[in-house]
């Protein structure tokens, strides 16, 4: 079995910021791509922000500049720093890792369960 838990959101003012993470655990041998999405209040889940392994990143248009993602393989988590935070951030953030686990070897896909970030005065 294998468990991503999300931390880190909360109420931020516009301009503030704040740092995700989510952390894997479970029987894991390997983590390919680390991914970050968001769904805001009646709005489809989006794409935010990947990682892979090798250090490739690639980021949504609306958050290049702010966001930063990053990753640490020993702790099994990746992070999600947000700075300059403004009202239209305002979502359930999920993170979603490729990994390969003890019994299987083919990677797939695992979903944290979220957590929300609002920025609002």
């Amino acid at each position: 079995q294998v468990q991503l838990v999300e931390s880190g959101g909360g109420l931020v003012q516009p301009g503030g910021s704040l740092r995700l993470s989510c952390v894997a655990s479970g029987s894991i041998f390997s983590i390919n791509g680390m991914r970050w999405y968001r769904q805001a209040p009646g709005k489809e889940r989006e794409f935010v922000a990947d990682i892979i392994s090798g250090g490739i990143i690639t980021y949504a248009d609306f958050v290049k500049g702010r966001f930063t993602i990053s990753r640490d393989d020993a702790k099994k988590t990746v992070y999600l720093q947000m700075n300059s935070l403004k009202p239209e951030d305002t979502a359930v953030y999920y993170c979603n890792l490729e990994i390969a686990t003890m019994s299987r070897s083919s990677y797939m896909d695992y979903w944290g369960k979220g957590t929300l970030v609002t920025v609002s005065h």
